[in-house]
């Protein structure tokens, strides 16, 4: 009885345990479903992440967005086969295919070029739009086609971390009045120099892009990106100058503008300050920069009190002036009842004559 109660615990043990895998074995697939729906996604991860995908940005119903061409990405996954190992069983399909299945689970979506004809002054359009559109057939395809991803893109570490030091960086901003005066001095000069070395590429640009205009009439400028409104940081920092694709300018422009340039660069020299004038500037200046690192919140207290005490001492000088002024008034002016010029007392000549017939008739007196 105990034998046969044991057998039949380990047989029904067995049967659970083989029920159980049974439910496993019909779970598993689902999971590998579910897994395979993630594998596009993680692959259109890789590839946005990936630097060889050329790639821009524009605006598609005023909303930013990145996108490439069809032709490139083609290329691209002719030259990176290896990321197609993510896609499992798929990792056989072509570029084609693996787009259109993009486009099917809505990671994707086609897109046009706005402006369809050609602008003035250019031989074609643009190699890459700054406004799009959706198409009307989403099906991928190589000639002239654009294609935007429609997902989120994922944060690097650095964005996270710049995001959190934004507002330390402000309130460090607004606290610069009370640094000590080498911190002060560290944020100007590094400031100053950023600022020059800003105004120092954009003029030396612009004098290349003159001198090659006028010389070759060719249209050359380095870090054509810096000052565009919608670029990444990748793009804003290019060096290297985009393919000339407008018409070749005239020669009598030219060479009008060469002419205004030397006028310019004449005229600049004949008022360039002297060496006086130069001082001054700089005494001035340094006397600014100077105002600005010694101030502090105790300076600014006293110079107010200061400021205060000064009107005070101001408005007592100037009551106790008046007070004065009024008393001196008082004692010049002429008792009441009398004029200011009273003609009852004799002039000085008048003074005179009567002092003069005195003297006559005291002589007439001796001679009697």
């Amino acid at each position: 009885m105990t034998k046969s109660g044991a057998e039949k615990k380990r047989v029904r043990r067995s049967s659970s345990v083989a029920n159980g895998s049974r439910d496993s074995s019909n779970d598993t697939p689902p999971r590998k479903k579910a897994a395979k729906k993630d594998v596009f996604q993680l692959f259109a991860d890789k590839v946005r992440d990936h630097k060889d995908l050329e790639s821009r940005w524009a605006v598609l119903q005023e909303t930013r967005v990145e996108y490439f061409r069809g032709k490139d990405f083609v290329s691209f996954m002719r030259n990176h086969p290896e990321l197609k190992e993510v896609l499992e069983s798929d990792k056989n399909l072509e570029a084609e295919d693996i787009a259109n299945v993009l486009l099917r689970k809505n990671l994707l979506v086609r897109c046009d070029r706005v402006v369809k004809t050609v602008r003035p002054g250019k031989k074609k359009l643009s190699t890459w739009p700054a406004h799009l559109e959706i198409f009307s057939d989403q099906v991928f395809s190589e000639n002239d086609a654009f294609f935007a991803w429609t997902f989120a893109k994922r944060r690097p570490l650095w964005q996270t971390i710049l995001s959190f030091l934004w507002p330390v960086l402000t309130l460090a901003i607004c606290l610069f009045p009370v640094f000590p005066h080498q911190c002060k001095l560290i944020v100007l000069y590094t400031c100053a120099g950023v600022l020059l070395l800003i105004l120092t590429l954009l003029l030396l640009r612009c004098v290349i892009f003159g001198a090659v205009w006028i010389i070759l009439g060719k249209r050359v400028w380095f870090f054509p990106n810096i000052l565009a409104e919608e670029a990444t940081l990748k793009e804003l920092f290019r060096f290297w100058p985009t393919k000339d694709e407008e018409e070749r300018p005239k020669w009598t422009a030219r060479l009008f503008y060469a002419i205004v340039a030397v006028l310019v660069i004449l005229l600049l020299r004949h008022h360039a300050p002297d060496e006086a004038a130069r001082a001054r500037y700089q005494k001035r200046v340094s006397n600014i920069i100077d105002d600005v690192l010694e101030w502090s919140p105790r300076l600014a207290l006293s110079g107010m009190m200061e400021k205060q005490q000064t009107v005070i001492n101001v408005t007592d000088t100037n009551s106790n002036s008046t007070e004065g002024t009024k008393s001196s008034t008082e004692e010049a002016a002429p008792p009441e009842g009398m004029d200011e010029e009273d003609n009852s007392f004799p002039s000085n000549s008048e003074w005179s004559g009567i002092k003069g017939g005195e003297d006559d008739d005291h002589q007439h007196q001796e001679s009697i």
